[in-house]
């Protein structure tokens, strides 16, 4: 008869964007990975889109590591909203006393975490990648836009990757966007070795979008924080939005800043602890 595990965590969301926390330095637990898809279920499980994995640092440049599983069981390279949430929960269980904090990534990467006097978290994101090659997307010369073939009708997308990959499709009507429907399809497109997050914007005026993002290996959420910053670069890239933009997600809104060329995108909102919990597995 097998012996039950328990696993605690913390749930916590930012902007909606929910996710379940794992704290592997007060609780040397294992990652409980081909579990995630029945911890992820909304019916039967805690629900959730993401796992959030907090371990020691394995190098002098970071604070500590930090992983991310998606709800499907997949390794994520990048979650911003994920980030500001870490920040959040180390300040609060006391874990760190600094209010600028250093995120070591799996890849070697590193996200630069700063906590605002209002609650908010701001996260320094790193320059936009627009080299198809580097994110990874098959296309013969980098372009600022590029026709892309779904459900037998031709759209037209910006591909960026934050640490993960993006395709951004401008829309006239978020409402009535087709998310459901094409979402899946990007999301698996041929063009994208290894899938890519699909973003619906529409840009409002310089200053405003609003957005909706089907992620790869979660579908749609009420908000991405990568997806956010990657809307906003592409349009800025086609002169669409100013510098500094507030982006209108289902959760609530991000303020995120661009400079441009290869200046790092800094993405700033809230992060909020729902509750702390244990489950036997």
């Amino acid at each position: 008869m097998d012996t039950a595990v328990s696993l605690h965590f913390t749930k916590m969301h930012g902007l909606g964007n929910d996710f379940i926390l794992l704290d592997r330095l007060q609780y040397d637990e294992p990652v409980p990975v081909e579990q995630i898809p029945l911890l992820a279920d909304r019916r039967t499980g805690v629900g959730f889109d993401q796992v959030l994995i907090i371990e020691a640092a394995s190098s002098p440049a970071h604070d500590f590591n930090y992983r991310i599983y998606n709800a499907d069981g997949s390794e994520a390279q990048h979650c911003g909203n994920g980030a500001r949430c870490v920040a959040r929960y180390l300040l609060d269980q006391g874990l760190s006393q600094k209010s600028d904090i250093t995120l070591g990534m799996p890849n070697g990467s590193s996200i630069h975490c700063q906590a605002l006097e209002d609650g908010q978290v701001s996260v320094n994101m790193g320059a936009p990648i627009t080299r198809p090659a580097d994110i990874p997307f098959i296309a013969d010369a980098e372009a600022l836009t590029y026709p892309l073939q779904v459900a037998g009708e031709e759209i037209e997308i910006s591909a960026i990757s934050m640490g993960n990959p993006h395709a951004v499709i401008v829309v006239d009507d978020l409402d009535l966007a087709p998310v459901a429907e094409l979402g899946p399809l990007i999301e698996k497109h041929e063009a994208f070795p290894q899938g890519v997050n699909a973003g619906f914007m529409q840009v409002m005026d310089a200053e405003n979008i609003r957005l909706r993002v089907y992620e790869r290996g979660a579908g749609e959420t009420l908000a991405c924080g990568t997806g956010a910053c990657a809307a906003v670069v592409a349009g800025i890239q086609r002169s669409l939005l100013s510098e500094t933009v507030t982006v209108a997600l289902k959760g609530g809104t991000l303020s995120i800043n661009w400079r441009g060329g290869d200046s790092p995108v800094i993405m700033t909102g809230p992060a909020t602890t729902v509750y702390q919990g244990q489950i036997d597995l």
